[in-house]
């Protein structure tokens, strides 16, 4: 456990007690006589009118002169740093004056360090992509209903993503703005939040603080919610509560019989295929599906959300012809080859629904119901054998039962298999490399040459790549080797715009102490709708390579109304209305100068990427973020 900072009212002059003297100092005043040469001015001047306001504030002494030596918000910052939460990003609001006071105060802006945000949303999209790297969460802070509303996309996002945030919302019933109360303010996320709780008191916030730390980290991990009203945060606690103990979540693996079942099906299988979502926590979960895979001699569809599976491994693809058994593990809300996996052979081996295959789902989603729907359960309640288990925890289980099965003779039917698998998986590499060089002198810029230009410079460096990529047409997990799951921390959950720029600098801020690079391929449409989280990045001194990909559209919904107009037959002169962003067009590189950050751009030539790429890292190597606006084609 953290030990707890010194409190600064220890020092020569405490901090309380200056206010203290400083309230008692305005009582006086108000009650002091004021100068006959400020009565008698003649007429209402904007001076005399200034003079009048002041005078008529200090008369009111009750606030200022009621002092708090240890107001409950304390203990709240001591329970969140004994849950080891190092940031709090928060868009300041008044329902939690109290605990910001007591964060940058109290706990000198140490364990949590408040971060500035400009957005609730970017808030929670910083946490989201924080999570995916530094394994816990990070803290989201928000004012009232209309903070939690601001936040809801982003809390969506992490929900279906199974990210953990920790998240609270102040409450302030004595506040200015009534509207910005609710009787039960939780009950406008409940349905994508894993839990929530408004405590009634001090001893009822310390356990329920650790409660929902531990409920956010125990799989299906997902954001939960604390509503802590502005009356506790602010009065006395004198004799505050103990911290709470903290347990550490044990993840549930799957019982041995089913384990057992599992194993003797796979040995079994003639063509077997894994599919993943989110299985490798960590990377001892990474290597330890490669040494799986190895032992079976299996394809694993390994890069579709998150890297779950080196992505220059022999094995690493969707194998050859269509599979007599699919083992999915940690599916998430798609089954199956999804649109972002790499080297796929062919469009048989895509498929899941044949009547002669077997399908086995391993998943903690399964443990996750919330009351009105459930996103996590897509396509595992048409698995034959479905286990509701951890599937990362799962695996050491299932290598050892599978060495147990093993015989001779089957293990070398399994290495002539692996070979035939990574014969096929070069094939199709050797043709994605074939097909990235179309256009590739081409202005604007094609997605495979950006991402082909910025290998070289990062290959020998510590690097982590923390944006989607299904918009860049996956080239960076195509071009790039990536076998470290900070190499890759997967897409956005729901879908819902507005991820991509918070999730890498949050994602940026757990790199930063590891001394990685950390590199974002930006989406244009993406930024517009959280830009000000770059003044975040830079305030804060978060290094991170921003990369907007700039077609000036979104293009996905480009395509979608051409095909409209294409299957009316009206002609596809008129699908730029309403999905493009021209006329006129937006500068990042200025966009990024107006937050403080270097930018620099639009570049348009493949051959001014080179130069300016270096000039960028030079940037972020030197703890900055930097911004390279990129006039990219429409789609790889």
């Amino acid at each position: 456990m953290k030990q707890k900072a010194s409190n600064p009212k220890n020092g020569s002059v405490g901090r309380r007690r200056f206010l203290k003297g400083a309230a008692a100092g305005a009582a006086m005043l108000a009650g002091s006589s004021v100068p006959a040469s400020i009565t008698e001015a003649s007429g209402p001047t904007k001076d005399s009118e200034t003079r009048s306001e002041s005078v008529g504030v200090t008369h009111n002494t009750s606030e200022a002169s009621r002092t708090i030596e240890h107001p409950g918000s304390d203990f709240m910052v001591d329970v969140f740093r004994a849950l080891d939460i190092e940031y709090c990003a928060s868009n300041c609001g008044s329902s939690f004056d109290g605990l910001q006071e007591s964060i940058v105060n109290y706990g000198a802006n140490r364990m949590p360090e408040f971060l500035t945000c400009l957005h609730e949303e970017s808030a929670v999209a910083m946490a989201h992509g924080y999570a995916k790297i530094a394994g816990k969460p990070m803290m989201a802070l928000f004012h009232g209903t209309v903070g939690l509303q601001h936040a809801a996309m982003a809390i969506y996002n992490a929900y279906v993503d199974r990210v953990p945030v920790y998240m609270a919302a102040g409450l302030d019933y004595d506040g200015p703005v009534s509207a910005h109360n609710a009787t039960d303010l939780a009950a406008l996320v409940r349905d994508y939040i894993k839990w929530d709780h408004q405590p009634g008191a001090l001893m009822d916030f310390g356990r329920s603080a650790v409660r929902a730390y531990t409920l956010a980290t125990t799989p299906p991990m997902a954001p939960v919610l604390l509503v802590l009203d502005a009356k506790l945060q602010k009065d006395a606690a004198d004799n505050p509560p103990t911290v709470p103990k903290i347990s550490v979540p044990k993840f549930p693996s799957a019982d041995i019989g089913s384990v057992r079942e599992i194993a003797g099906l796979l040995l079994a299988a003639e063509n077997p295929r894994i599919n993943t979502g989110q299985v490798a926590r960590t990377q001892e979960g990474l290597d330890l599906l490669v040494e799986l895979a190895e032992l079976l001699q299996v394809p694993v569809n390994g890069v579709s959300n998150r890297l779950n599976f080196p992505s220059r491994h022999p094995l690493q693809g969707t194998g050859t012809g269509t599979p007599d058994l699919i083992l999915n593990l940690e599916p998430g809300s798609r089954v199956g080859t999804s649109p972002s996996s790499p080297r796929s052979t062919g469009r048989q081996a895509q498929a899941t629904d044949a009547p002669n295959v077997t399908t086995i789902t391993i998943s903690s989603a399964e443990f996750l119901v919330t009351s009105n729907f459930n996103v996590f359960g897509n396509g595992a309640g048409n698995a034959d054998l479905v286990v509701a288990a951890d599937a990362q925890s799962t695996l050491p289980a299932l290598i050892e039962e599978v060495r147990r099965l093993m015989t001779s003779d089957r293990k070398a039917f399994l290495q002539d298999r692996g070979t035939k698998i990574a014969s096929a998986h070069l094939r199709a590499r050797r043709r994605t490399i074939t097909d990235a060089r179309y256009g590739w002198d081409n202005s604007p810029v094609s997605l495979p040459r950006l991402a082909a230009e910025v290998w070289p410079h990062i290959k020998d460096l510590d690097w982590s790549f923390v944006s989607p990529q299904r918009f860049l047409g996956n080239w960076p997990s195509h071009l790039w080797d990536m076998n470290k799951t900070y190499h890759f921390i997967g897409a956005h959950g729901a879908g819902g715009m507005g991820y991509g720029a918070p999730a890498a600098v949050g994602a940026a801020l757990a790199n930063r102490k590891h001394g990685r690079i950390s590199i974002n391929i930006q989406g244009d449409g993406d930024l517009n709708y959280a830009p000000g989280v770059l003044w975040t990045a830079a305030h804060h001194q978060i290094p991170l390579l921003t990369i907007v990909a700039n077609n000036r559209a979104y293009h996905a919904e480009v395509m979608f109304l051409q095909k409209q107009c294409a299957a009316r037959n009206r002609g596809v002169d008129r699908a730029d209305i309403g999905t493009t962003i021209k006329d006129p067009n937006i500068s990042y590189s200025q966009m990024a100068k107006a937050y403080g950050v270097y930018g620099e751009g639009p570049i348009d030539n493949p051959r001014d990427l080179g130069p300016a790429l270096r000039r960028a890292l030079e940037r972020v190597k030197a703890g900055e973020p930097a911004v390279l606006d990129v006039l990219t084609q429409p789609r790889g």
